[in-house]
């Protein structure tokens, strides 16, 4: 049996972790003297609406190497003669080194792959994972599984303000629009083979936004098929609900997922946020 763990940064719904038995390693926000991880301590509402009023935002910091211990220590009393890791990307975090240092330690063999992707676009990766395990994918067929998937990746997110992606330090090409972060939303792509953040374009409204964003993804998949899309926001769910209707409508999915982008993704990204990420099979 394979395991499978990933991060909290995944950003895939609760229920589908619980039916694929996919284990998280917390990512770990530090807010003021107190740590709250990831998805634990604190939900993505009560996250939100707190970074909206307070003027301290927090820090993230990486799992340690026992953090992934535990995780793998898990997996392997549920039953699982080796383990499949994907974690958020090295460019963002340095936990794919805990990561590695716990597999080192471990009694069964890890595989440790970076995802180059955070919340849906490293989801995405892990649901693949999952189910090439279920559909009896040895390790090697898996780990191509996951190399299909992450090749076919779009993942685009508009912002309520440029912001937060500022004080992330995330902010790259995007910097050339700081001089007007007041007064424009911005849509922007985020690139799962370069790891970076990409200007797509700049909106005044939000009903803009959610048009800009809806087509300019949709342009990348056109003319494709039997799509996987996610809609993820930052504590929007019925703007988020409305966006997913009208893609189910237009272009009937084979899978279509709703889920708030957690804490740890939503320090860079902020309330309001809106983003669809997803691939095609074809």
């Amino acid at each position: 049996m394979i395991g499978i763990v990933t991060d909290s940064t995944c950003d895939i719904p609760q229920h589908l972790l619980e039916q694929h038995g996919i284990i998280f390693v917390p990512q770990v926000l530090i807010w003021g003297d107190r740590e709250y991880r990831d998805r634990i301590d604190i939900q993505p509402g009560e996250f939100y609406q707190r970074l909206a009023a307070d003027r301290q935002p927090p820090k993230s910091s990486q799992p340690t190497q026992s953090d992934f211990s535990s995780a793998f220590a898990n997996a392997i009393e549920h039953g699982a003669s080796s383990i499949i890791t994907l974690v958020l990307s090295s460019t963002l975090s340095g936990s794919i080194d805990s990561a590695k240092m716990a597999a080192a330690d471990c009694e069964v063999p890890v595989e440790v792959i970076d995802s180059r992707a955070t919340s849906m676009g490293l989801g995405w990766q892990v649901l693949a994972a999952a189910r090439a395990i279920e559909n009896g994918l040895d390790l090697q067929g898996v780990l191509e599984r996951v190399n299909q998937v992450r090749g076919k990746i779009v993942q685009f997110a508009g912002l309520d303000t440029l912001e937060y992606l500022r004080k992330g330090g995330r902010i790259g090409a995007v910097a050339r629009w700081a001089s007007t972060l007041l007064r424009i939303k911005p849509v922007v792509a985020l690139n799962i083979l370069t790891n970076l953040v990409e200007p797509i374009g700049l909106v005044r409204t939000y009903n803009a936004l959610v048009d800009l964003l809806y087509r300019k993804f949709f342009d990348e998949l056109k003319d494709h098929k039997n799509l996987h899309i996610a809609v993820l926001h930052g504590n929007m769910l019925e703007n988020a609900e409305a966006l997913a209707a009208r893609i189910k409508e237009e272009f009937n999915p084979l899978e279509l997922l709703i889920n708030s982008t957690g804490p740890v993704v939503g320090l860079h990204t902020g309330p309001g946020a809106l983003g669809i990420c997803g691939y095609a099979e074809d």
